[in-house]
């Protein structure tokens, strides 16, 4: 196992008590359709975790891989100003991870966590254990559990 996925183990571990079963793929699950081809699942079933500069704040979304976060949505949900994708060295510098890879959990500092309702359709989910080539099955529930997260509406509208 990558050393940043045994991180995230020994991570979630100790400050959760859960114990992730992380798979690797070496042709790695950096967006959510490959993750999803890797997997053997649907899109939808990706928990992506995307970082958020809500200003000057940041926020974590976990969200279906088959969603797009709405930025204007998400920032009536969160009563921003203005919310826009965080920059990838802030992401690494502050929760530890980086983009591709950054788990729901275990983040370098407290962040809000915020999960897409739509992933609480399924019975499992898929998310980044540390590395663009690690993810983890979850059930929704422990999902909300371990993140302590908020479910919200940030699709995009159609």
């Amino acid at each position: 196992m990558h050393p940043r996925a045994e991180s995230f183990v020994a991570a979630a571990r100790d400050s959760h008590g859960f114990d992730p079963h992380v798979e690797e793929f070496d042709a790695g699950t950096r967006t959510a359709a490959d993750a999803a081809d890797a997997i053997g699942c649907r899109v939808a079933q990706i928990a992506s975790s995307l970082v958020f500069d809500a200003d000057g704040n940041l926020v974590v979304v976990v969200t279906s891989g088959a969603n797009r976060v709405d930025e204007d949505r998400l920032a009536a949900v969160l009563e921003a100003d203005s919310v826009e994708m965080a920059d990838a060295d802030r992401v690494k510098t502050a929760l530890g991870w980086t983009i591709g890879g950054v788990p729901p959990i275990c983040h370098g500092s407290d962040v809000p966590i915020y999960v897409d309702e739509t992933l609480l359709e399924f019975e499992t989910v898929w998310a980044a254990a540390g590395t663009p080539e690690a993810v983890f099955p979850v059930t929704p529930a422990e999902l909300l559990e371990l993140t302590d997260g908020n479910p919200v509406v940030v699709a995009g509208r159609d």
